[in-house]
């Protein structure tokens, strides 16, 4: 019998402990809750309403699922407050184009959005058009917060309850967050990187700063987990730059947790397996998600639970397209069982998906993964039970 609420299941898996069962949180943090609301999708994400998280937490009802809430939000407070200018150009049925202007005291920096009606917005002109020019303006917006507004984080925590652990983001410098500065993506950033290195290690330790700023604020506000990190942290930059420019913000991030009994977690989609040992061996990190399987990413959760399992807690991993977009509900439960077996012994696991299910998943298919944890995931686990089920169920297929 199940004894205890999603938060402190979720809480004590990615401490690495066991749980009463395994807990189950596929990756829908944005496209389907979205799709739930049965409103064009500008209306969460450039309206608010409903915002984004709330439309989250419904999902979790939906689904009957544990959360994995990753929108906590501090308001934080910049040294010099930038004026920000929203204008809406052209708004037709099937998609909204607006302009963006940050007027900082150096200057503009504009950036053009889309919002189409059925599909989370895209960024079409970003910030960074010319690096040393803009540079001076764009310091500004990465200026370590100097204070923080608790108001909505305390209403969101209050709304989450027991429904799950309540998680903040403070992430870390690298490519995989100045792809989205750069007017040009990653090809942009890394000229950026060579043409300019000295800007550039400028701006990567303006950024470490205010990443770790803002996870000593949100400790001190209460968060139950910091998630750093961030998509693509490999397969944007080599390992090589990754250990140079992201590596030791994560450091000071992990260890800040850990002396404040605070779970931090990384996110970071696609190749992860090198970041998985590095933060195994060199750094005070709590779990890992989402260990995306090949050809998305490099992981096996088999072999990441046998060589990092006694270190990391894991979070992951089925194949967002090939099992929950267009895989079966008996597919689905036949992987989920398959995961639990391969990562599920002995706690510090949660079911979970690789990154972001997509915005078709059949809602029958994520129903079948909250099953199968629930009927198999009980703990202790049944192991010969499970390879039983496992095999009954490759024979249907």
């Amino acid at each position: 019998m199940q004894t205890m609420s999603s938060r402190e299941r979720m809480m004590i898996a990615l401490r690495n402990g066991q749980p009463d069962r395994v807990p189950v949180a596929p990756d829908i943090s944005n496209m389907i809750p979205a799709r739930l609301t049965g409103r064009p999708f500008w209306d969460i994400y450039y309206h608010e309403d409903p915002p984004l998280w709330r439309a989250y937490l419904d999902a979790i009802d939906y689904f009957d699922m544990d959360g994995w809430f990753t929108y906590g939000d501090l308001g934080y407070q910049a040294p010099v407050t930038i004026p920000e200018e929203q204008q809406i150009i052209s708004q037709g049925p099937e998609r909204w184009t607006v302009r963006t202007t940050y007027h900082t005291p150096a200057g503009d920096l504009t950036l053009l959005t889309v919002y189409p009606r059925r599909d989370p917005p895209t960024v079409t002109e970003k910030l960074v058009k010319n690096f040393p020019a803009d540079w001076p303006k764009l310091r500004y917006l990465l200026a370590a917060p100097v204070s923080y507004d608790p108001t909505l984080f305390q209403e969101q925590k209050k709304a989450l309850g027991e429904r799950g652990i309540m998680c903040v983001g403070a992430g870390t410098p690298g490519f995989h967050v100045y792809h989205g500065y750069f007017h040009g993506n990653v090809e942009a950033a890394t000229y950026a990187y060579y043409d300019y290195p000295d800007l550039f290690a400028e701006m990567v330790e303006l950024d470490s700063r205010r990443c770790v700023r803002a996870a000593e604020m949100a400790i001190d506000a209460g968060a139950d987990s910091i998630l750093t990190g961030g998509s693509g942290s490999i397969t944007l930059q080599s390992p090589a730059i990754w250990r140079k420019i992201s590596l030791p913000t994560l450091k000071r991030v992990t260890r800040l947790c850990k002396e404040a009994g605070v779970i931090s977690g990384v996110h970071s989609c696609g190749k992860e397996r090198y970041l998985v040992q590095v933060c195994a061996e060199e750094t005070d990190l709590d779990y890992v998600n989402p260990l995306e399987i090949p050809p998305m990413g490099d992981c096996t959760l088999a072999e990441c639970k046998r060589l990092y399992g006694r270190r990391l807690a894991l979070m992951g991993n089925l194949h967002t397209t090939e099992v929950m977009l267009y895989g079966s509900p008996q597919d689905v439960r036949r992987e989920s069982l398959q995961a639990i077996l391969d990562a599920g012994q002995g706690g510090g696991f949660v079911l979970s998906t690789g990154d972001q299910c997509g915005r078709d998943t059949p809602d029958e298919n994520i129903r079948a993964m909250v099953q199968a944890a629930k009927e198999w995931g009980q703990y202790p686990l049944d192991m010969a039970g499970l390879q039983a089920e496992i095999e009954r169920l490759a024979r249907q297929a």
